[in-house]
């Protein structure tokens, strides 16, 4: 496949690469921070639960003006919408670049590129350009473009281990704004969403590509969230939300175990939140929110309505499940805390544009958007929008700041089409 390099990048050489390859995600804490815990990765979507929730503790509990310091800056990783994925001292993500669109691998110590390998040719699509995160697992590579190429690569070098088309193979529907989901990896299988009258969701070989079960109870066609992995009931499980529907399928068989009817408009996007025996769900365009209790009192699932509503409206930016609370960006109210039990507004603010949230050490980490793109540091809590901290990110594109802030390892990931920002957010 053809490699080229990023802009920041230089030539490595084979035994560099392996060097690279070694390297930490983060360096050693000073001994003043000795007190922090710090992840080790971040190796998909939300993080290792798809929750995100980081680990990270000992961070900064208020940023200095002009925000935390920027450790490292790099550039040529294309134009696109994904976040980054972190695992073995490398940093993955994907980009139109090249005049097709590539998969990147970092190193994650200063930024410069270690590999980088063609997944398929440039998204044509409405806000053209990446918008699958990367997952990673025993060494592998796992990503998807916006026409439906899915791959799996050698996280070591890049290369290709198998492909396959969701809509050629797996005989799925091409959602409008082209694929976005992020493939799941749980235990031998890659879970993912071709949708389509053979299944919504199709587990592969996750060495292999091979059809393993599609989800034949269930063949909404596929939207923009993400699967995320469940045990309800004694039974292990993916969960998934289309624009018609939520519903849970068995992981061993694929075979439909429950599904509650819901209808969304036009783009349906977070990704559904699991605690205990209940299941939350939102989307924009005026949709709002639901919950749902699944009895597992019997031998057969079903699912039944807590409540709906319009207090979190909430269109891509995400939604954190925090000590019984939800906190994200609501098209009706701003930025909101709501009760997940009743579904009741304990706060909403408008001190900041929409946009996308991340959790790390009793924080949320904010990030508007539109305009400069501003990153807000608040307390996570159901008593107040209380900020410690904002600052605008340097190199701003004109586009949409879409992509999801990571915190691991003690460092803070900001994505913005072509560039990568990585800010130090340890106590010091």
């Amino acid at each position: 496949m053809n490699k080229p390099k990023c802009k920041t990048a230089s030539l490595l050489i084979a035994a560099a690469v392996a060097v690279l390859s070694a390297l930490p995600v983060v360096s050693t804490p000073s001994p003043r921070a000795s007190g922090a815990e710090l992840s080790a990765d971040w190796p998909t979507w939300r993080g290792p639960a798809r929750d995100d929730l980081s680990k990270d503790t000992g961070l900064l509990k208020e940023w200095p003006k002009g925000g935390p310091p920027l450790a490292w800056e790099a550039k040529g990783l294309g134009s696109g919408f994904s976040s980054v994925s972190i695992a073995d001292g490398k940093i993955f993500t994907m980009g139109d670049a090249h005049g097709a669109e590539y998969v990147f691998a970092l190193n994650a110590a200063d930024g410069t590129q270690v590999w980088s390998t063609k997944v398929g040719p440039p998204g044509k699509v409405d806000h053209p350009g990446s918008r699958t995160t990367p997952t990673v697992d025993g060494g592998l590579v796992y990503a998807q473009d916006p026409l439906g190429d899915l791959v799996c690569l050698k996280a070591a070098d890049g290369s290709l281990v198998w492909h396959v088309h969701m809509e050629k193979d797996l005989k799925g529907g091409h959602p409008g704004w082209g694929y976005a989901e992020s493939p799941l990896v749980d235990g031998d299988h890659l879970i993912c969403t071709p949708g389509g009258k053979q299944g919504t969701l199709a587990a592969l070989d996750k060495k292999t590509g091979n059809v393993v079960w599609r989800s034949e109870g269930v063949t909404d066609g596929a939207a923009y969230s993400s699967p995320v992995p469940a045990d309800l009931g004694g039974q292990h499980q993916f969960i998934q939300l289309t624009e018609k529907s939520v519903f849970g399928v068995a992981a061993d068989t694929g075979k439909l175990l429950w599904r509650a009817a819901r209808q969304g408009q036009t783009a349906v996007v977070p990704t559904a939140i699991v605690h205990d025996n209940f299941v939350y769900v939102t989307s924009g365009y005026g949709v709002g929110c639901d919950l749902f209790k699944i009895d597992v009192s019997t031998s057969e699932f079903k699912a039944e309505k807590v409540y709906a509503n319009t207090v979190m409206v909430n269109h891509h930016g995400g939604v954190i499940l925090y000590e019984g609370n939800l906190y994200g960006y609501s098209d009706s109210g701003g930025w909101t805390c709501q009760r997940m039990s009743d579904g009741k507004a304990l706060w909403q603010s408008g001190a900041l544009g929409k946009g996308a949230i991340a959790y790390a050490d009793g924080h949320f980490y904010l990030r508007d958007e539109g305009g400069a793109g501003t990153i807000v540091l608040i307390d996570a809590a159901p008593d107040g929008f209380k900020e410690r901290g904002r600052f605008n990110p340097p190199d701003r594109s004109r586009d949409n700041a879409w992509p999801h802030p990571v915190i691991t390892g003690g460092k803070l990931y900001i994505r913005d089409q072509d560039v990568l920002l990585c800010y130090d957010v340890r106590a010091k």
